[in-house]
Protein backbone atom coordinates (compact mmCIF):
# COMPACT_ATOMS: atom_id res chain seq x y z
CA UNK A 1 0.00 0.00 0.00
CA UNK A 2 1.07 3.61 -0.91
CA UNK A 3 -0.26 6.83 1.11
CA UNK A 4 0.44 10.25 -0.12
CA UNK A 5 1.85 12.64 2.22
CA UNK A 6 1.95 16.42 1.98
CA UNK A 7 5.38 16.41 3.73
CA UNK A 8 7.14 13.34 2.36
CA UNK A 9 5.24 12.34 -1.06
CA UNK A 10 4.27 8.75 -1.15
CA UNK A 11 4.81 6.66 1.77
CA UNK A 12 5.54 2.81 0.98
CA UNK A 13 3.35 1.01 3.95
CA UNK A 14 3.93 -2.94 4.49
CA UNK A 15 0.98 -5.48 4.69
CA UNK A 16 1.61 -5.90 8.49
CA UNK A 17 1.98 -2.03 8.87
CA UNK A 18 -1.61 -1.99 6.92
CA UNK A 19 -3.14 -4.07 9.69
CA UNK A 20 -2.01 -1.91 12.28
CA UNK A 21 -3.10 1.17 11.00
CA UNK A 22 -6.51 -0.32 10.07
CA UNK A 23 -6.86 -1.23 13.69
CA UNK A 24 -9.47 0.09 16.24
CA UNK A 25 -6.40 1.68 18.06
CA UNK A 26 -5.04 3.47 15.22
CA UNK A 27 -8.09 4.72 13.23
CA UNK A 28 -8.95 6.32 16.50
CA UNK A 29 -5.83 8.71 16.14
CA UNK A 30 -8.07 10.52 13.21
CA UNK A 31 -10.11 11.72 15.58
CA UNK A 32 -6.71 13.40 17.94
CA UNK A 33 -5.98 16.59 16.76
CA UNK A 34 -1.60 17.43 16.73
CA UNK A 35 -1.82 20.56 18.08
CA UNK A 36 -5.13 20.59 20.60
CA UNK A 37 -6.49 23.73 20.52
CA UNK A 38 -4.03 25.14 17.94
CA UNK A 39 -6.39 25.84 15.14
CA UNK A 40 -7.48 28.36 17.04
CA UNK A 41 -4.48 30.54 16.59
CA UNK A 42 -3.14 29.08 13.03
CA UNK A 43 -6.78 27.93 11.39
CA UNK A 44 -4.73 25.63 9.21
CA UNK A 45 -3.58 23.41 11.64
CA UNK A 46 -5.88 20.94 11.86
CA UNK A 47 -3.85 17.68 10.79
CA UNK A 48 -3.97 14.77 13.19
CA UNK A 49 -1.69 12.18 14.81
CA UNK A 50 -3.09 10.01 12.71
CA UNK A 51 -1.34 11.94 9.69
CA UNK A 52 1.86 12.84 12.12
CA UNK A 53 2.42 9.02 12.52
CA UNK A 54 2.47 7.62 9.61
CA UNK A 55 5.31 10.65 8.63
CA UNK A 56 7.12 10.00 11.38
CA UNK A 57 7.02 6.23 10.67
CA UNK A 58 8.57 7.14 6.82
CA UNK A 59 11.16 9.25 8.36
CA UNK A 60 11.93 6.53 10.64
CA UNK A 61 13.17 4.61 7.61
CA UNK A 62 14.89 7.38 6.19
CA UNK A 63 16.90 7.71 9.69
CA UNK A 64 17.47 3.91 10.00
CA UNK A 65 18.61 3.03 6.34
CA UNK A 66 21.15 5.90 5.99
CA UNK A 67 22.96 4.19 9.56
CA UNK A 68 22.56 0.99 8.02
CA UNK A 69 23.92 1.52 4.85
CA UNK A 70 27.03 2.17 6.95
CA UNK A 71 27.08 -0.91 8.62
CA UNK A 72 27.66 -4.85 8.08
CA UNK A 73 24.64 -5.79 8.99
CA UNK A 74 23.17 -8.77 6.95
CA UNK A 75 20.03 -7.82 5.11
CA UNK A 76 17.51 -10.18 7.56
CA UNK A 77 18.45 -8.14 10.31
CA UNK A 78 18.35 -4.84 8.99
CA UNK A 79 15.03 -5.45 7.54
CA UNK A 80 13.81 -6.57 11.02
CA UNK A 81 15.23 -3.96 12.94
CA UNK A 82 13.73 -1.26 10.29
CA UNK A 83 10.35 -2.99 10.79
CA UNK A 84 10.73 -2.76 14.77
CA UNK A 85 11.75 0.92 14.51
CA UNK A 86 8.93 1.92 12.15
CA UNK A 87 6.30 0.08 13.92
CA UNK A 88 7.62 1.44 17.21
CA UNK A 89 7.45 5.07 15.59
CA UNK A 90 4.14 4.37 14.06
CA UNK A 91 2.21 3.38 17.67
CA UNK A 92 4.15 5.97 19.51
CA UNK A 93 1.16 8.80 19.79
CA UNK A 94 -1.44 5.73 20.45
CA UNK A 95 -1.85 6.70 24.08
CA UNK A 96 -2.57 10.48 23.67
CA UNK A 97 -5.79 12.02 25.24
CA UNK A 98 -8.06 14.67 23.88
CA UNK A 99 -6.93 17.41 22.72
CA UNK A 100 -3.34 16.67 23.05
CA UNK A 101 -1.40 17.17 26.87
CA UNK A 102 -4.26 19.24 28.48
CA UNK A 103 -6.24 16.36 29.24
CA UNK A 104 -3.54 14.40 31.09
CA UNK A 105 -4.58 16.06 34.50
CA UNK A 106 -7.44 13.98 34.65
CA UNK A 107 -5.79 10.51 33.41
CA UNK A 108 -6.26 7.86 36.37
CA UNK A 109 -3.74 6.72 38.12
CA UNK A 110 -0.74 4.95 37.12
CA UNK A 111 -1.41 1.87 39.16
CA UNK A 112 -5.20 1.59 37.64
CA UNK A 113 -3.77 0.73 34.19
CA UNK A 114 -1.79 -2.66 35.49
CA UNK A 115 1.48 -2.64 33.38
CA UNK A 116 4.00 -4.84 33.94
CA UNK A 117 6.49 -4.05 36.73
CA UNK A 118 9.21 -3.68 34.28
CA UNK A 119 7.62 -0.81 33.45
CA UNK A 120 6.30 0.36 36.52
CA UNK A 121 9.12 2.86 38.01
CA UNK A 122 6.94 6.22 39.00
CA UNK A 123 5.77 7.25 42.25
CA UNK A 124 2.80 5.35 43.77
CA UNK A 125 -0.67 7.12 43.00
CA UNK A 126 1.21 9.02 39.85
CA UNK A 127 -1.07 9.92 37.22
CA UNK A 128 -0.92 8.02 33.90
CA UNK A 129 1.04 9.59 30.76
CA UNK A 130 -0.08 9.39 27.31
CA UNK A 131 3.22 6.86 27.31
CA UNK A 132 1.98 4.86 29.82
CA UNK A 133 -1.26 4.39 27.82
CA UNK A 134 0.71 3.75 24.92
CA UNK A 135 2.05 0.74 26.63
CA UNK A 136 -0.91 -0.70 27.70
CA UNK A 137 -2.52 -0.29 24.28
CA UNK A 138 0.26 -2.25 22.76
CA UNK A 139 0.22 -5.04 25.58
CA UNK A 140 -2.96 -5.02 26.84
CA UNK A 141 -5.64 -4.89 24.08
CA UNK A 142 -6.83 -6.44 20.90
CA UNK A 143 -4.19 -4.75 19.46
CA UNK A 144 -1.43 -6.79 21.22
CA UNK A 145 -2.73 -10.58 19.35
CA UNK A 146 -2.69 -8.34 15.83
CA UNK A 147 0.95 -7.33 16.78
CA UNK A 148 1.61 -10.91 17.22
CA UNK A 149 0.23 -12.37 14.88
CA UNK A 150 1.52 -9.75 11.88
CA UNK A 151 5.48 -8.85 13.17
CA UNK A 152 5.61 -12.06 15.39
CA UNK A 153 7.27 -13.91 12.52
CA UNK A 154 9.62 -10.96 11.78
CA UNK A 155 10.78 -11.75 15.49
CA UNK A 156 9.41 -8.75 16.76
CA UNK A 157 7.54 -8.10 20.31
CA UNK A 158 4.83 -6.25 21.57
CA UNK A 159 6.96 -5.66 24.54
CA UNK A 160 10.40 -4.90 22.65
CA UNK A 161 8.48 -2.35 20.77
CA UNK A 162 7.37 -0.67 24.02
CA UNK A 163 11.08 -0.84 24.85
CA UNK A 164 11.68 1.06 22.37
CA UNK A 165 8.93 3.91 22.61
CA UNK A 166 9.63 4.30 26.44
CA UNK A 167 13.42 3.25 27.29
CA UNK A 168 12.56 0.54 29.50
CA UNK A 169 14.14 -2.61 29.27
CA UNK A 170 12.20 -5.86 29.04
CA UNK A 171 12.39 -8.64 30.88
CA UNK A 172 12.89 -10.83 27.88
CA UNK A 173 15.55 -10.09 25.35
CA UNK A 174 14.08 -7.77 22.13
CA UNK A 175 16.15 -9.08 20.19
CA UNK A 176 18.59 -6.11 18.84
CA UNK A 177 21.65 -7.91 19.43
CA UNK A 178 23.86 -8.91 16.93
CA UNK A 179 27.60 -10.06 16.79
CA UNK A 180 27.71 -9.16 20.37
CA UNK A 181 26.79 -5.49 19.69
CA UNK A 182 23.47 -4.23 21.67
CA UNK A 183 21.47 -2.00 18.60
CA UNK A 184 18.88 -0.72 21.33
CA UNK A 185 20.57 2.52 21.88
CA UNK A 186 20.81 3.25 18.70
CA UNK A 187 17.18 2.29 17.69
CA UNK A 188 15.66 3.71 20.84
CA UNK A 189 17.28 6.91 19.61
CA UNK A 190 15.32 7.37 15.92
CA UNK A 191 12.28 6.57 18.42
CA UNK A 192 12.68 8.95 20.75
CA UNK A 193 16.09 10.80 21.15
CA UNK A 194 17.94 14.24 20.09
CA UNK A 195 17.51 13.44 16.47
CA UNK A 196 14.59 11.06 16.25
CA UNK A 197 11.78 10.61 14.03
CA UNK A 198 8.89 11.71 15.97
CA UNK A 199 10.42 15.45 15.83
CA UNK A 200 11.93 15.73 12.44
CA UNK A 201 8.40 15.02 11.46
CA UNK A 202 6.37 16.92 13.69
CA UNK A 203 8.57 20.10 13.21
CA UNK A 204 8.40 20.05 9.58
CA UNK A 205 4.32 19.12 9.69
CA UNK A 206 3.20 21.57 12.22
CA UNK A 207 5.50 24.62 10.42
CA UNK A 208 3.63 23.20 7.07
CA UNK A 209 0.03 23.32 8.04
CA UNK A 210 0.47 26.48 10.60
CA UNK A 211 1.90 28.36 8.16
CA UNK A 212 5.36 29.34 9.71
CA UNK A 213 9.00 28.91 8.72
CA UNK A 214 10.16 28.82 12.25
CA UNK A 215 10.10 24.25 11.98
CA UNK A 216 12.02 23.99 8.88
CA UNK A 217 15.37 22.30 8.96
CA UNK A 218 17.76 20.49 6.34
CA UNK A 219 16.17 17.22 6.29
CA UNK A 220 18.28 15.69 3.27
CA UNK A 221 21.95 17.19 4.81
CA UNK A 222 21.33 15.65 8.41
CA UNK A 223 20.09 12.15 7.49
CA UNK A 224 22.47 11.95 5.07
CA UNK A 225 25.21 12.92 7.60
CA UNK A 226 24.19 9.97 10.60
CA UNK A 227 26.14 7.25 11.47
CA UNK A 228 26.20 3.83 13.98
CA UNK A 229 28.94 4.49 16.77
CA UNK A 230 29.79 1.38 18.43
CA UNK A 231 31.50 1.74 21.96
CA UNK A 232 31.29 -0.75 24.82
CA UNK A 233 29.59 -3.14 22.90
CA UNK A 234 26.68 -0.62 22.46
CA UNK A 235 25.46 1.07 18.97
CA UNK A 236 24.43 4.43 19.34
CA UNK A 237 23.35 7.50 16.48
CA UNK A 238 26.26 9.03 15.39
CA UNK A 239 26.14 12.50 13.47
CA UNK A 240 29.24 13.45 11.19
CA UNK A 241 30.51 16.89 11.95
CA UNK A 242 29.67 18.19 8.45
CA UNK A 243 26.21 18.34 9.99
CA UNK A 244 26.58 20.00 13.25
CA UNK A 245 25.52 23.24 12.28
CA UNK A 246 22.20 21.70 10.39
CA UNK A 247 21.75 20.12 13.76
CA UNK A 248 21.76 23.02 15.36
CA UNK A 249 19.90 24.75 13.21
CA UNK A 250 17.06 21.66 13.43
CA UNK A 251 17.42 22.11 17.38
CA UNK A 252 16.88 25.93 17.17
CA UNK A 253 13.61 25.37 15.21
CA UNK A 254 12.21 22.84 17.56
CA UNK A 255 12.79 26.02 20.16
CA UNK A 256 11.18 28.75 18.66
CA UNK A 257 8.39 26.37 17.32
CA UNK A 258 7.92 26.45 21.17
CA UNK A 259 7.88 29.93 21.71
CA UNK A 260 5.97 30.82 18.82
CA UNK A 261 3.34 28.16 17.74
CA UNK A 262 3.24 25.10 20.55
CA UNK A 263 3.09 27.99 23.52
CA UNK A 264 1.74 30.33 21.73
CA UNK A 265 -1.07 32.13 24.03
CA UNK A 266 -4.08 31.32 22.01
CA UNK A 267 -3.72 27.54 22.55
CA UNK A 268 -2.14 28.56 26.27
CA UNK A 269 -5.43 30.07 27.08
CA UNK A 270 -7.52 27.72 26.19
CA UNK A 271 -5.52 24.80 27.70
CA UNK A 272 -5.71 26.97 30.97
CA UNK A 273 -9.67 26.72 30.62
CA UNK A 274 -9.68 23.14 30.01
CA UNK A 275 -8.22 22.58 33.08
CA UNK A 276 -10.26 25.00 35.02
CA UNK A 277 -13.13 22.62 33.44
CA UNK A 278 -11.62 19.71 34.36
CA UNK A 279 -11.08 21.07 38.07
CA UNK A 280 -14.99 22.84 38.44
CA UNK A 281 -16.54 20.30 36.70
CA UNK A 282 -15.14 16.78 37.91
CA UNK A 283 -16.09 13.21 37.23
CA UNK A 284 -18.48 15.08 33.66
CA UNK A 285 -15.04 13.74 31.58
CA UNK A 286 -13.15 10.99 31.94
CA UNK A 287 -10.43 9.35 30.62
CA UNK A 288 -11.00 5.74 30.82
CA UNK A 289 -8.45 3.05 32.31
CA UNK A 290 -9.35 -0.08 29.86
CA UNK A 291 -7.81 0.31 26.55
CA UNK A 292 -10.90 -0.82 24.69
CA UNK A 293 -13.19 1.54 26.28
CA UNK A 294 -9.85 4.35 25.32
CA UNK A 295 -11.39 3.98 21.86
CA UNK A 296 -14.11 6.32 22.07
CA UNK A 297 -12.10 8.43 24.40
CA UNK A 298 -10.96 10.96 21.96
CA UNK A 299 -11.43 14.91 20.72
CA UNK A 300 -14.85 14.32 18.94
CA UNK A 301 -16.08 12.77 22.31
CA UNK A 302 -14.59 15.51 24.43
CA UNK A 303 -16.34 18.55 22.21
CA UNK A 304 -19.70 16.59 22.49
CA UNK A 305 -19.35 16.92 26.24
CA UNK A 306 -17.99 20.37 26.39
CA UNK A 307 -20.79 21.90 24.18
CA UNK A 308 -23.63 20.56 26.65
CA UNK A 309 -21.75 21.37 29.79
CA UNK A 310 -23.48 24.07 31.75
CA UNK A 311 -19.68 24.67 33.22
CA UNK A 312 -18.75 28.36 32.28
CA UNK A 313 -15.09 27.25 31.53
CA UNK A 314 -16.70 24.57 28.87
CA UNK A 315 -19.02 27.27 27.67
CA UNK A 316 -16.19 29.80 27.03
CA UNK A 317 -14.39 27.50 25.25
CA UNK A 318 -17.36 25.91 23.20
CA UNK A 319 -18.26 29.03 22.02
CA UNK A 320 -14.65 30.45 21.61
CA UNK A 321 -14.99 33.07 24.13
CA UNK A 322 -11.38 33.00 26.17
CA UNK A 323 -10.06 35.36 28.26
CA UNK A 324 -8.08 38.20 26.95
CA UNK A 325 -4.45 38.27 26.78
CA UNK A 326 -3.31 42.12 28.91
CA UNK A 327 0.39 41.25 29.71
CA UNK A 328 3.06 38.78 28.59
CA UNK A 329 6.62 38.54 29.24
CA UNK A 330 9.81 36.33 29.85
CA UNK A 331 12.73 36.68 32.59
CA UNK A 332 14.70 38.03 30.17
CA UNK A 333 12.24 41.22 29.84
CA UNK A 334 13.14 44.38 32.03
CA UNK A 335 10.70 46.26 34.48
CA UNK A 336 7.99 43.21 34.67
CA UNK A 337 7.27 42.42 38.78
CA UNK A 338 4.60 39.82 38.69
CA UNK A 339 3.55 40.28 41.88
CA UNK A 340 2.74 43.74 41.29
CA UNK A 341 0.73 43.11 38.03
CA UNK A 342 -1.34 40.84 40.24
CA UNK A 343 -1.67 43.03 43.38
CA UNK A 344 -3.50 45.75 41.17
CA UNK A 345 -5.66 43.38 39.39
CA UNK A 346 -7.07 42.04 42.50
CA UNK A 347 -7.79 45.36 43.79
CA UNK A 348 -8.90 46.86 41.13
CA UNK A 349 -11.61 43.74 40.73
CA UNK A 350 -10.25 41.72 38.06
CA UNK A 351 -11.21 38.23 37.34
CA UNK A 352 -7.98 36.93 36.12
CA UNK A 353 -5.47 34.21 35.90
CA UNK A 354 -1.67 34.34 35.18
CA UNK A 355 -0.44 30.90 32.98
CA UNK A 356 3.17 29.97 33.12
CA UNK A 357 4.82 28.35 30.04
CA UNK A 358 8.59 26.49 29.63
CA UNK A 359 10.55 27.05 26.57
CA UNK A 360 13.50 24.75 26.87
CA UNK A 361 16.05 23.47 23.68
CA UNK A 362 15.52 20.01 24.62
CA UNK A 363 13.87 17.48 27.38
CA UNK A 364 16.65 14.81 26.28
CA UNK A 365 19.78 16.06 28.20
CA UNK A 366 19.44 14.22 31.32
CA UNK A 367 21.74 13.14 33.83
CA UNK A 368 22.45 9.69 35.00
CA UNK A 369 20.86 8.04 31.67
CA UNK A 370 22.84 5.06 29.72
CA UNK A 371 24.81 6.84 27.59
CA UNK A 372 23.32 10.30 25.10
CA UNK A 373 21.19 9.51 22.19
CA UNK A 374 23.48 11.38 19.86
CA UNK A 375 27.33 11.91 19.62
CA UNK A 376 29.06 14.29 16.78
CA UNK A 377 31.06 12.10 15.28
CA UNK A 378 34.75 13.21 13.50
CA UNK A 379 34.86 10.91 10.50
CA UNK A 380 38.69 11.26 9.86
CA UNK A 381 39.74 10.27 13.61
CA UNK A 382 36.50 8.53 14.36
CA UNK A 383 36.63 10.38 17.63
CA UNK A 384 33.12 10.84 19.18
CA UNK A 385 31.78 13.75 21.53
CA UNK A 386 28.15 14.15 23.35
CA UNK A 387 26.42 16.46 21.54
CA UNK A 388 25.34 18.65 24.65
CA UNK A 389 29.39 19.02 24.47
CA UNK A 390 30.10 19.43 21.51
CA UNK A 391 26.88 22.29 20.61
CA UNK A 392 27.31 25.78 22.20
CA UNK A 393 23.56 25.91 21.93
CA UNK A 394 23.08 23.79 25.27
CA UNK A 395 25.05 25.69 27.52
CA UNK A 396 23.29 29.12 25.64
CA UNK A 397 20.02 27.79 26.00
CA UNK A 398 20.40 25.82 29.43
CA UNK A 399 17.90 27.33 31.39
CA UNK A 400 14.73 27.70 30.13
CA UNK A 401 12.66 30.65 28.98
CA UNK A 402 9.63 30.86 31.02
CA UNK A 403 6.65 32.88 29.77
CA UNK A 404 4.07 34.12 31.76
CA UNK A 405 1.03 35.25 30.43
CA UNK A 406 -1.74 37.37 31.68
CA UNK A 407 -5.71 36.57 31.00
CA UNK A 408 -8.51 38.87 32.16
CA UNK A 409 -12.56 38.62 31.88
CA UNK A 410 -13.40 39.96 28.03
CA UNK A 411 -15.55 42.64 29.24
CA UNK A 412 -12.58 44.11 31.59
CA UNK A 413 -10.08 43.37 29.15
CA UNK A 414 -10.15 47.56 28.06
CA UNK A 415 -9.79 48.58 31.55
CA UNK A 416 -7.02 45.73 32.68
CA UNK A 417 -4.97 46.95 29.40
CA UNK A 418 -5.02 50.75 30.52
CA UNK A 419 -3.82 49.94 33.95
CA UNK A 420 -1.03 47.63 32.83
CA UNK A 421 0.64 50.56 30.73
CA UNK A 422 0.35 52.25 33.55
CA UNK A 423 1.87 50.00 35.90
CA UNK A 424 4.59 49.23 32.94
CA UNK A 425 5.11 52.65 31.54
CA UNK A 426 5.69 53.66 35.66
CA UNK A 427 8.08 50.38 35.74
CA UNK A 428 10.16 51.36 32.64
CA UNK A 429 10.36 54.97 33.47
CA UNK A 430 11.99 53.95 36.54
Amino acid sequence: MRIRDPIHGTIPVSDPEKAIIDSPQYQRLRHVRQLGFGDLAFPGATHTRHAHSLGAMHVASRLFGAVASRTVLPDDVQSRFCAAVRLAVLCHDLGHMPLSHASERIAPSRASLKLPAWLDSTAEGAQATHEDFTAKILLDSSLAPLIEKHFGPLGIRGDAVVGLITGARPPNDPGFTYQGVDWSPLLRAIVSGELDADRMDYLLRDSFYTGVNYGRYDFDWIVSNLNPAVKDGRAYLALSRAAAFAFEDFLLSRYHMFVSVYYHHTSVNFDHMLRRYYEEAPGEFEIPADPEAFLLCDDAALWYTLRRSKNRWAQRISQRKGFKLVAQFTERDAGYDLDVLRSALVAGQFEHYVVESEGVLSKYVKEGETGPSLFILDVSTGRLTEVARYTPLYQRYSGAVHLTRVYVRPDQSEAARALMTKLLGQAVES
